[in-house]
């Protein structure tokens, strides 16, 4: 219902939501329902999968927003589905013109239908949400096929043939949409070059139960490992701390440009990490939702799954141009340069 719901609201959607259910009602006056008019609701998922949420997303789409004479009504539901809910009624209680919304384990889809029901159009903010309005992301099958890149060519350095190599394949949570996404678009490149995943555990953004997950792979595969394809920066760090107890060392993969990821692939613990600058992302979404809360309805480039979509470029980031993650302000050489990394950064020539 994404494009319809979309092209219905865009004269009567924005006047505002009202609680149904057991909420109860709100009953509006005038200078209320203004108000919800001039507010984008917007959920994050949680601190731990990356610390773009906090840091960087919420600062930006609250700036860009104010700037643009309207409200910013966001949140944080701290991993759980059960606040992130809450949270969403409380929202829509008070009003909202438009919902961006990060999903958190398939929550989303349930959030989206509430706001859809009080005829609020919602953005799929990052992680794909099915029938939303829009979907504001980076193309994250691309992330994917970036990633397996490095898995191909890192075995290639190391003069390994991929038909042969055992390699490890540590995906994301499965409930996450972009997960399978990030999946699809590695086994495609991976494919091509004739490797198969020795072993594919369920998939988490736990770093913690990432790294446990990989233990037990290392452990059944008795280390006999030439490769690991892992979805993100964070959850590969806990891949090469098992790698380094063993004293191994592979081609991995991740994405996010982190401090940790950053530092790994100085190290050569890890080929490169697809770098999504979130300001991009943020600044799209927040030229989307003004629209939106201005009653008008954006054109998409594309669209994803019948959603209007638009689809940033990711960057796959290694030692010889991760200055530019530097330039962008996305990390800082205090961070990354310190300890046994700071002579690496030197020799890269990061300062």
């Amino acid at each position: 219902m994404g494009m319809v719901a979309v092209a219905a609201m865009s004269t009567i959607a924005l006047a505002g939501c009202s609680s149904n259910g057991s909420g109860g009602g709100s009953g509006s006056s005038g200078g209320a329902t203004s108000a919800a008019k001039k507010t984008a609701c917007v959920i994050l998922p949680d601190t731990e999968s990356s610390p773009r949420w906090e840091s960087g997303d919420r600062p930006a789409l609250n700036k860009a927003l104010n700037d643009a004479g309207f409200n910013a009504n966001i949140q944080n539901a701290q991993n759980s589905t059960s606040k992130y809910t809450q949270i969403a009624q409380s929202q829509l209680t008070k009003g909202c013109g438009v919902m961006l919304l990060v999903d958190l384990n398939g929550v989303g889809a349930t959030v989206l239908q509430k706001a859809h029901t009080a005829g609020v159009p919602v953005i799929a903010y990052d992680r794909p949400i099915k029938g939303a309005d829009y979907y504001v992301s980076f193309d994250n099958e691309k992330v994917g096929e970036l990633e397996g890149q490095m898995i191909v060519d890192g075995l290639k350095a190391e003069k390994k043939d991929p038909k042969t190599a055992k390699v490890v394949c540590m995906s994301g949570d499965p409930t996450d949409g972009n997960a399978a996404f990030f999946k699809s678009g590695a086994l495609k490149v991976m494919g091509a070059a004739g490797i198969k995943c020795a072993l594919s555990p369920a998939g988490t953004w736990d770093a913690t139960k990432s790294g446990t997950e990989f233990q037990q792979a290392y452990t059944t595969l008795k280390g006999n490992i030439d490769a690991v394809w892992t979805a993100n920066d964070a959850n590969n760090a806990a891949v090469i701390t098992v790698l380094n107890k063993y004293n191994k060392t592979v081609p991995t993969s991740g994405q996010d440009a982190s401090v940790a990821g950053l530092q790994n692939i100085l190290l050569g613990k890890q080929y490169g990490t697809v770098y999504k600058p979130y300001q991009l992302e943020a600044k799209q979404a927040s030229e989307v939702a003004i629209s939106l809360l201005q009653g008008k309805k954006p054109s998409a480039p594309t669209t994803q799954d019948g959603v209007p979509s638009y689809l940033l470029t990711p960057i796959l980031v290694k030692a010889d141009n991760m200055k530019q993650v530097f330039d962008d302000g996305n990390a800082t050489t205090s961070a990354v340069c310190t300890g046994n990394v700071a002579a690496k950064c030197s020799a890269a020539g990061i300062s």
